[in-house]
């Protein structure tokens, strides 16, 4: 195991406690946070399709930014995990039922339509740290970097607790960057 490995797994354990000993009120708090900053985020305006994600082991709730999306008359999608461990996107209708994934993560049914990840405006994508150079930890399966790595299109946008933030991820190089950072505290530009 590398240092860089190494230092990605303590790090990796030290942020998701972070995240996990908010609260429920400061969870809530800052889902509503953050879908105050999205108004803000360039392109949310004229972007129709949205990937968002359904949030777990204290990530950033998604319901205040998905109820903005389909007041806003956006179309929804959420990650669907493929036998490859890549991920296509399916349409997330309001009254249509989840069914639960081989990791227990509900996605939509097998006849839900798809949609490309290029084709996508925004990707909204839960994890673990970031950094203002627009680092992403993730939970460490690369499902999210296995999928984006060769895509160009959609902004990539992390949604985070400003106390996830640390000075500098460690990278590899199939880790993608993200565009910008939205936490509870601002509205953070990435890589260019």
């Amino acid at each position: 195991m590398s240092d860089s490995d190494l230092s990605k797994i303590q790090l990796r354990r030290t942020l998701r406690h972070r995240r996990q000993s908010l609260s429920v009120e400061q969870q809530a708090v800052a889902a509503q946070a953050v879908s105050r900053h999205i108004a803000h985020l360039p392109g949310w305006r004229t972007a129709q399709r949205i990937a968002l994600y359904l949030a777990a082991d204290g990530e950033i709730e998604t319901t205040p930014l998905s109820e903005l999306g389909r007041a806003q008359r956006k179309q929804l999608f959420l990650p669907v995990i493929q036998d490859d461990d890549s991920l296509c996107f399916a349409a997330w209708l309001p009254d249509s039922p989840l069914f639960a994934n081989r990791f227990g993560i509900p996605e939509p049914p097998a006849h839900a339509s798809r949609c490309p990840a290029e084709d996508l405006d925004i990707i909204f994508l839960p994890l673990v740290g970031w950094d203002l150079q627009g680092g992403r930890l993730g939970m460490g399966g690369g499902f999210y970097d296995r999928t984006l790595a060769d895509i160009a299109g959609p902004l990539l946008v992390g949604l985070a607790h400003a106390n996830q933030q640390v000075d500098c991820i460690p990278r590899e190089q199939w880790d993608i960057s993200l565009n910008f950072i939205v936490s509870d505290a601002a509205l953070h530009f990435g890589k260019e």
